[in-house]
């Protein structure tokens, strides 16, 4: 895994895999998998997050 970002404006983690060019994406709700040419997985978004996770995993992230 190459980096993990949480964007606390927008509320959306962003799981960053590959340096790889994205080509195209998927949106599947309230997940986007960003892919490359060869169909390799690059980028995660999750949006919403702080809906989706548990209190204390979203406080623990705001630490770091």
């Amino acid at each position: 895994m190459k980096e993990i970002k949480y964007s606390k404006d927008v509320d959306i983690l962003m799981i960053e895999l590959s340096d790889k060019a994205i080509a195209y994406a998927e949106d599947d709700g309230q997940v986007i998998l960003h892919y490359s040419d060869d169909d390799s997985l690059v980028l995660v978004e999750i949006m919403d997050f702080r809906r989706l996770m548990p209190a204390q995993v979203v406080s623990e992230l705001l630490a770091a």
